[in-house]
Parts: C-alpha cells; structure tokens; sequence
C-alpha cells in the first residue's frame, strides 16, 4: 500500500462541488474560491506556461559588455565619452611576451612577438590604429646626432633577426621612452597592446568579451612554451575568465539541489511534499529564465547566481506552504480543505514576503550602471511571478495529494518533537526573559559599528578581485606590474584650452599643465605620469644636445609650437588634432579602492584651485577613470539603497499588520543585520561595489520573511483568540517557527557550497548570504520577541483593550 496518493482525476471531490460558504468572506476568500473552482484550468494553464517558457529559456544568452559596467551619466564618463574617439576607450588588453632565460633579444622571441601582433590586429573589435608594439609602426625612438635629429621605428621594415639587427634594436630601445612602458626594465619582457571597441564593427552590437577571452587564450596556448611565457590582461580578458567560472555556477546548482531535496526529506518525511517544493521552486527560475530572451536581456555572469537566489527564496515560501498542509492535514482535514485554509492563511504574509524581496531588489535600481539595474529588474521579475507559483499554484497541486493512515501516524509524531524547544524560548516574549538578546544584541551592535569602519567603497586588494589571488589572470596581473612601470591601470584627465587658434602652445597653459604634472607625480600610488608639457620638456632637451639642465618648458610660442609639433608624429597621445585637448595619463600601483580615492582627491584639489575659463581639468577616462565613476556612484547609492529599502519594507510591514509597533519589532533585527553584515565584508577586505552591494537588499528582503510569517501568526492568536504575547509567540513557532528555521539552515548550507567555487566573488557571496541567512532567522527568532516584549506586549489583546476602555 502507497503512503500518498495523488491523482488529477481522483482528488477526494469534484471542482465544481466546491461549496463557497466554506471560503472566508472578503477578497481573499473570493480570490482562493476562484482559485480552487478552477484549479483544474489554472493547473493546465500553469504546465502550458513552464512548457513554453522552458523552450525560451533554452534561447537565453550569457552577455558581458564594458559600458554595462560603467555608470554613463556621471561627469566622469562624460568626459571619457567625449573623448573617447580621440584618445581611445578605456577597455585595453595587454599581452604580455616574457622570456624565462637571457632578453628578449633573439629571433625566435622577436618573430613570435611579430605573429602576435598581427594576430592582435585581426581580432575582430580591435582598434587597430591602437595597437602598441615593437612592431607597430607608432613606436619610435628619437636621438640627438650631429647633424640635427635620426629617429625611426624601433624595429626596422626589413627585419630579419640578424645578430646586427638584434643589436640595433636593443640600441633603438634603449634611446627611446618605451622602456617601462612596452618593455620591461630587465629587457626580460615585452608587451603588446590594444583597446578594443565597445561595439561588433559589423553587426554593431555589442562585443561578445567571451569570444575575444578565448581568442585571446587560443594566442596564449599558439605561442607559450619553454622558452616563453605570455600572459594577458585586460577588462575583456578577466571578464570572459569570470564567465568561465560563472559558467561553472550549474555544478553549485546541482550540489544546492541534492542538498536541499535531502534535507527536505528529512524534514517533510515524505517524497510528494519534497517533490512539490522542489517544483514550486523550480517553476519561477523556469519562468524568469524564459522570460528574460523575451524582453530582451541575457544573463550577465555577474548576475548569473540569481536564478539560484530566486530557488533558493521559492523553497523557503513552499517549504512554509507545504509544511502548513501538513499542519491542516494531521488535524484531520481533507486535501482541498488543507489547500484552502493553507492559501487564505498564507497568502496575505507570503504574497506581503515576495513583495519585500521584490521591493528588496527594485531598490538597488537607483544604482545608474546597466548591469546592476539589469540585476534588479531579472530579480524582481524572479519574485514576482514567484506569487503566482508558490501561493496558486503550489496550494492547487497540493490539493491533489493525500495521505494515508500510515503516514499520518508516522508524521503526526514526528511533527510535535520539536515543541518542546520552543516552549522553553518561550519566555523571551516577556520583559525578564527579554534582558539577555536585547544586552547580547547591543553589543553586537557596537562591534558592528566598530568593524565597520573599515569597510571600502570599490576593490581591495590586486588584481580582480571576483577572482583568487592565485588565478591564473591575477598571476599574469602580477607579472606586468612588477615588470612594467607602466600596466593596465591608468587615469586620464583631459586639459581642455580655450582662446584662439592651436591653443596649447601657449606658455600659461603649458605651466598648469606642467604644475599639475609635478603634483601628480608626488601622489602615493602614482607610478608614472605622461603630459605634453614633459614631452616639449624632452625635446628641449634633445636640441639642447641632450643636456639636462635644459628639461623644461622654453618660453616662446615658436619653442613650444617645435615640441608640439615633435608630439604630433606619436598621432593623438598627447592632444587631439585642433591642440585643444590635451590628455595627462597617470598611471597608478594598482585600482584599489584607497589608491583611487587618494588620487582623484588630490585632482579634486588642484581643479579647484587651478580651473579658469582659459583652461578646464576634466576628470576623467582611462579604466581607473571608470572604476573612480563607479565608486563614486556606488558610494552615493549605497546609503539611498539602504534608506530607501528599509523604508519600502517598513511601509509595507506598516500596510500588512497596521501597527507602528510591530513593524519596528520587525524591522529593528533586519537593521541589525545589515550592520553585522556590512562588519563582516570589513573584516574579509571585501568592499562595497557593483557586486556586492546587492547582497544587503537580498538579505533584507529574504530576512524580512521571517518576521513576517512569525508576526502574522502572533498577531492572529493575540487578536482572535486573546493570548499573551509568550503563548501567542509559542504557538506562532509551534506553526511557522520549524520550517523557518529548517528553511534557514537549508538555504544556507546550499549557498555555502559557493565557498568552494574557482570565484571569489561568487565564494564572498555565499559565505555573506549563508551567514545573513542563519542570522536573519535568529533575529527573528531571538531578538524580535525581546523587542516585542517592551514595545508591544498585550496591548493588541481584546480583553486589555476593552479594559482600557472601560
């Protein structure tokens, strides 16, 4: 004999027999007697509509692309936009071509880096007039001889790789300024480099970074080898490396998955309410999945965990439904009764839960960068039709399942063992017993607020920091930087001169240009600086037979104009062609969070105190130039996110439960939280940035679940049936208390999982969320009772408040 039965045909009575004086009056109860009149309809409908969906899913694409990552409204990025076709984007790739014995000298070495350089030139969105090499035809070197000047390219037209061209070239490098920039100081190394263009030149989308990613490895695996090692960076190259690892995400899901059926089981102790939870969860990842080529998004790998968030919530709103059935179900009410009660007591709390994660995710919308804003919008979308799965269509196929009498006996035991335990956390509901959590949660308050103030805005530590120090990318980063004095990383501001023709050549603007050279050169975290004015310096010097003493500015126009004119042959490295825009590079350590703060506020200082209306300093292009636009807005955002979330989440507690009282019960823990949060990511080096700053709005909108089912079952027993706030809070974790915090556990040894994975990114979030997962339940459990204890104790009882009255 079967334990549970289940059947479309056969489910104890027919659809139309249902009777809708069994529904309560009202809007609910008219919506569930709907519901249930024609479940066999909606329940059609629903498979129709995963069917569908499924086959869109299959065409959903996973796309990165530069400017999804930059915030494009801020002045920052209008400058780098105005500019970005004269001095190129700010999305470079580097190779870099290093010797393991002798220099790179030697034939073999040098017609390697030839091939690589035209095989640079042919990936496709490469700028092609941007590529730097010995080979490129942009490379020069300048002397000094005695009739006048010899420059020419670092490696001649008609190089063979004789022994004298191989000198000849050393030579030819070592009399230029390359040296530290395409090659390294101990002439081990030498780079070639790219920017890339934002769009696909023949079909004018944007570029697939996935397909350069690999192209760019099919080079390093074509011409590694014992003799040489080539290593590669680039916003392009770290992007496809993490959607690579992102791709690996699936391996997570699965492990997530197994982990979740078998504690489900456990849980539930049987395999029809394991099977329908994990559909119900299943179902809304499905939806959004297929809904997403519709609208037209794919999945960026920075976003490409929400799926699994939104499983992850859709389990813990069916384990709440399933458990509550099986609630209805021991007590002794037919399937269909058990669905009905279960989606009129459910609907009001679960339906207000998603909303909170909904609004929990539209909030970080007000971030102004594409890709986090997609990441709102795929996760609203995820919660929202979660509605619909979870609290229609989960109750309706319940109502075709039953249980037989064995089964009952066996989970009617099983489902009262834990009573006992929340029983004796009973009295934390009363203001003696409250003493204890509310003195443990001060203090961890103050610790929060000490730790905190160690948190970042933007990266830490080197390299990328969504992948492991020991990446292969992170390792190839290290190279260039301790090799190169010149890497990846650079800031660019743009001098803009006004006043007649060729404006540049004009002596005042040439001594800002020069004064804010020097500055900027003093600056921790600077490694090099790049301007005109050093430039005309140089070639002074070179007509002063390369006498130091003559480094500096000549003070004629005509003087001036010759140095110009010097800087024109290297095209748009140092003005564009009108001589009105004149681009100071500064190349920095690294772009940690604290190297690009100091910096940009050192230029802060100087614009202010040096802009007039002849000349403009205009922050800024180059990536770090992006990266200082993103801190910035992420670090404007990260308060409004914060405020804005907290807000939309108490007004809808203020909407469900009508009481001032109890949403400051529920919201007070959710604050708490956060701050630990925001303690814990400062004592892990992890800063606040487009990746991260998600994590605070999930973990609210997820934690405030919890207090939600908790406080609506209070609520309920204090106001229907006159309890104490003690036996209303015992009853409430009697019903909802055990599958909040099974659900709690579940998730978060799921997403613990992550911890393992190749991302650090992704390995930072799971150990965030599993951590704001476990808490958040404790809070509810723990702290939220404590506070109710003080602030709302029995003044919702009907027998206080007709004594009040009286």
């Amino acid at each position: 004999m079967k334990s549970e039965h289940f059947s479309i045909l056969d489910a104890g009575e027919h659809i139309v027999a249902l009777d809708a004086d069994k529904f309560d009056k009202g809007i609910i109860g008219t919506i569930g007697y709907a519901i249930f009149h024609w479940r066999r309809a909606i329940l059609i409908a629903g498979i129709v509509l995963t069917v569908v969906l499924g086959f869109f899913a299959t065409h959903l694409k996973v796309t990165s692309g530069f400017t999804k990552m930059i915030p494009l409204h801020h002045e920052f990025m209008k400058t780098f936009l105005d500019y970005q076709d004269d001095f190129g984007g700010a999305d470079k790739v580097l190779i870099a071509v290093k010797v393991k014995q002798g220099d790179i000298y030697q034939k073999d070495v040098l017609d390697t880096v030839r091939k690589i350089n035209e095989d640079m030139f042919y990936i496709k969105g490469a700028e092609r007039g941007s590529i730097v090499s010995l080979f490129s035809p942009n490379v020069r070197y300048n002397e000094v001889v005695e009739d006048g000047f010899k420059s020419g390219n670092l490696v001649s037209a008609d190089f063979a790789g004789r022994p004298d061209q191989l000198a000849q070239v050393k030579q030819n490098v070592l009399k230029s300024d390359w040296v530290g920039r395409i090659v390294s100081n101990d002439m081990s190394s030498t780079i070639i480099a790219a920017s890339l263009l934002d769009r696909d030149p023949d079909t004018g989308e944007r570029l697939d970074l996935r397909a350069i990613g690999a192209q760019l490895e099919k080079i390093r695996s074509k011409y590694e080898s014992d003799k040489l090692s080539v290593h590669i960076i680039g916003f392009a190259k770290s992007s496809a490396d993490i959607a690579e690892g992102a791709s690996k995400v699936v391996v997570y899901f699965a492990a997530a998955f197994v982990v979740t059926a078998v504690l489900l089981y456990w849980y539930s102790g049987s395999f029809m309410l394991t099977a329908w939870a994990l559909v119900a969860a299943g179902i809304p990842v499905v939806w959004l999945l297929g809904l997403l080529p519709i609208i037209g998004i794919g999945l960026d790998p920075m976003s490409i965990l929400v799926p699994f968030l939104i499983f992850s919530i859709g389990i813990s709103h069916a384990v709440q439904m399933t458990n509550g059935w099986k609630l209805e179900t021991l007590n002794g009410a037919d399937s269909i009764t058990a669905s009905r009660n279960c989606f009129i007591k459910l609907f009001i709390p679960g339906a207000t839960a998603l909303l909170a994660n909904a609004l929990g995710f539209i909030v970080i919308a007000v971030v102004d960068i594409e890709i986090v804003r997609e990441l709102a919008l795929t996760a609203t979308i995820g919660v929202t039709v979660m509605i619909i799965t979870n609290k229609v269509l989960l109750p309706i196929l319940l109502s075709y399942m039953s249980f037989s009498e064995t089964t009952v006996k066996k989970l009617r035991g099983k489902e009262t063992a834990g009573n006992w335990l929340w029983t004796k956390i009973g009295p934390l509901a009363t203001k003696r017993g409250a003493i204890f959590p509310l003195l443990l949660a001060l203090g961890l308050t103050v610790f929060g607020v000490i730790q905190m103030k160690g948190l970042k805005i933007g990266d830490m530590g080197r390299g990328v920091p969504e992948l492991r120090q020991d990446s292969r990318y992170n390792r190839d980063v290290d190279m260039v930087t301790s090799h190169f004095a010149i890497g990846v990383d650079m800031l660019q501001v743009i001098a803009e001169a006004k006043g007649g023709d060729s404006p540049c050549v004009d002596r005042a603007v040439q001594d800002k240009l020069e004064k804010f050279d020097f500055t900027m050169r003093q600056v921790d975290g600077v490694t090099a600086v790049r301007s005109l004015s050093s430039f005309i310096g140089a070639v002074t010097q070179d007509f002063a037979e390369g006498w130091v003493k003559w480094r500096m500015l000549p003070e004629t126009k005509e003087q001036i104009a010759q140095g110009v004119g010097f800087a024109t042959r290297l095209g748009n490295e140092y003005m564009n062609s009108k001589c009105t825009a004149m681009p100071i590079s500064i190349y920095t350590r690294d772009h940690q969070a604290t190297t690009i703060k100091t910096i940009v506020e050192k230029i802060k200082e100087f614009k202010k105190e040096n802009d007039t209306d002849s000349l403009t300093f205009r922050l800024a292009s180059g990536n770090v130039g992006v990266m200082a636009a993103t801190n910035e807005v992420v670090e404007d955002a990260d308060k409004w996110v914060n405020i804005t979330l907290f807000l939309a989440v108490s007004l809808l507690c203020l909407i469900t439960f009508r009481s001032f009282r109890i949403t400051l019960c529920i919201i007070l823990p959710l604050g708490l939280v956060t701050l630990l949060c925001n303690a814990i990511m400062a004592m892990m080096g992890i800063g606040v940035k487009v990746n991260t700053l998600p994590v605070i709005a999930i973990s609210v909108g997820v934690g405030v679940d919890y207090g939600i089912y908790l406080f609506e079952r209070m609520k309920h027993e204090i106001t229907q049936r006159d309890h104490t706030l003690q036996e209303s809070f015992v009853e409430a974790l009697k019903q909802r208390g055990t599958a909040s915090l099974f659900t709690a556990v579940t998730m978060s040894l799921s997403v613990i999982t992550w911890a393992f994975s190749t991302l650090k990114f992704q390995a930072d979030m799971g150990i965030l969320l599993a951590f704001m997962f476990m808490v958040n339940v404790f809070g509810a459990i723990l702290l939220m009772p404590a506070l109710a204890a003080f602030i709302v104790g029995d003044r919702l009882r009907p027998s206080v408040i007709a004594k009040t009255i009286g």
